[in-house]
C-alpha cells in the first residue's frame, strides 16, 4: 500500500496472508495424507485472489477452486503448471475450448455439460480431464438421482472424459449433529460405487471437522481459510485474517436528548462525544449494523449509533479520553477483538457476506505470504 492511497482513503483493509497460509496448514494437518485444496472464488472471498492464491501455492497448496471460468483465467498465469484450477460452475455453453487451452478443469454438473465436454473430447481427438459433481442433498448443482442412474448405466456418457475427481457438497456441515450430514455421506458413498473408480471429495471447511469419514481424497476449504469459524458451538481454531480500520472525519459533543443520523434512530441519554467515521454501506459495512455494530479504540469498545449511511457511520466515543480521537485517527472495525463472525452476527448475517461485501474504496494492503 503506497503512502498516498493510505492518506487519501477513508478506511484501511489489511489482509494477513501469513494467517491465511497458517489456516490452510492447520486444516491440512487435520486431514493427514488427504489433499487440501483452497477455494479462492469471489476474489478469494473478497480478499484478493491474485495475492491469496500465489501465497497458498507457496505454502504447499496445489488445488484451487473458483466459481467462474474468468476467475480461473485470471489466476492461471499466476500459478505454476502443477497447480490445478477447477471451475465449480463448469463450462458455459460455447466456452468449453477455453478450458483445455488454458489447462483448466471443469466441474461437470449436468447431462448437457457432460455432453458438451464429451463432444469437445471427440473433436480434439483426446481424453479431457473433468470433475463430476453429484447432488446428495443440496438440490443446487450436480447430477440428480435420475441423471446419476443414466450415467451409471451408460458408460458411453463418459466416453472421452478422464474423471479425475467425483465430488458433492455438504448442506449443514457446520452443525456436527445434524443427521443431514450422515445422510449425505451415505448417498455420496452409494454414488461412488456406481461410478468409475477415482478420487473423491465431499468436505468443505466445516466438513473437515466432521471427521475422517468425510475427508476422502481431497477436501475443499474456503471460509475457514479466511478466519471464519468452521463449526458451531466450539471456539474458532482459525486465525483472524483481516484488520479493518476506519478514519475519523469529525468529532462533536452533543447534549443529552440529541438525536443522531438518518431517521433519528438513536438519541443520546447523556452528554456524548460522537465521532463520524469514513465508512458506510457502500464499503460493505452493512446497514443492518445500525445501532448494533461496534468499534474498538485502544481496547475500548465503542458502539455504532444511529443508522449506517452510504459513506459514514457515527460512533459513541464518550468513554474515550478527551482529545484522543482527532480527524484522521484510525479506529478498529474488524480485528481480533471484533472478528468477522462477531461483526456478521451483529449484522444478522454470516461472515461470508461480510468478507465478500467489502468494497473497493479501502486502501488495501497484504502482509506476509512469502
Amino acid at each position: 500500500m503506497n503512502t498516498s492511497s493510505r492518506t487519501h482513503a477513508g478506511a484501511l483493509l489489511i489482509i494477513d496472508l501469513d494467517a491465511i497460509c497458517e489456516n490452510w496448514r492447520s486444516l491440512k494437518s487435520r486431514v493427514g495424507t488427504t489433499h487440501c485444496a483452497a477455494v479462492v472464488k469471489a476474489d478469494a472471498y473478497g480478499l484478493g485472489a491474485q495475492h491469496v492464491a500465489p501465497a497458498l501455492y507457496r505454502a504447499g497448496c496445489r488445488h484451487f477452486f473458483v466459481a467462474h471460468v474468468d476467475e480461473a483465467l485470471a489466476l492461471r498465469p499466476l500459478l505454476a503448471a502443477d497447480a490445478t484450477l477447477y471451475v465449480l460452475h463448469g463450462a458455459p455453453p460455447g466456452a468449453e475450448p477455453v478450458f483445455p487451452a488454458h489447462d483448466i478443469v471443469p466441474v461437470l454438473n449436468s447431462l448437457p455439460q457432460l455432453a458438451a465436454w464429451r463432444a469437445l473430447a471427440q473433436q480434439l481427438g483426446k481424453t479431457l480431464p473433468a470433475v463430476l459433481q453429484v447432488d446428495t442433498g443440496m438440490a443446487r448443482l450436480g447430477l440428480s438421482a435420475a441423471e446419476l442412474d443414466l450415467v451409471s448405466h451408460d458408460p458411453d456418457l463418459l466416453q472421452g472424459i478422464d474423471l479425475t475427481l467425483i465430488m458433492s457438497h455438504l448442506v449443514s456441515a457446520e452443525e456436527a449433529g445434524n443427521p443431514i450430514n450422515t445422510g449425505q455421506l451415505a448417498r455420496f458413498r452409494a454414488a461412488l460405487r456406481r461410478l468409475p473408480p477415482t478420487a473423491a471429495s465431499l468436505a468443505n471447511s466445516s466438513g473437515i471437522f466432521l471427521g475422517a469419514d468425510y475427508h476422502f481424497d481431497l477436501v475443499r476449504p474456503g471460509a475457514a481459510l479466511y478466519g471464519i469459524a468452521p463449526a458451531a458451538g466450539i471456539d474458532n481454531p482459525q486465525r483472524a485474517v483481516i484488520h479493518l480500520r476506519g478514519k475519523v472525519i469529525q468529532t462533536r459533543l452533543i447534549d443529552s436528548g440529541t438525536a443522531v443520523g438518518y431517521n433519528h434512530r438513536w438519541t443520546a441519554r447523556r452528554p456524548s462525544r460522537i465521532v463520524t467515521v469514513a465508512i458506510g454501506y457502500a464499503d460493505g459495512y452493512l446497514r443492518s449494523l445500525s445501532n448494533s455494530g461496534y468499534a474498538h479504540f485502544h481496547g475500548i469498545r465503542l458502539p455504532v449509533v444511529g443508522n449506517v449511511s452510504m459513506d459514514t457511520i457515527t460512533i459513541d466515543a464518550t468513554d474515550t479520553a478527551e482529545g484522543a480521537l482527532q480527524e484522521g485517527t484510525l479506529i478498529d472495525l474488524a480485528c481480533p477483538l471484533n472478528p468477522v463472525d462477531t461483526v456478521a452476527e451483529r449484522a444478522g448475517t454470516i461472515g461470508y457476506e461480510i468478507l465478500t461485501s467489502l468494497g473497493n474504496r479501502y486502501a488495501r494492503s497484504w502482509t506476509g505470504g512469502q
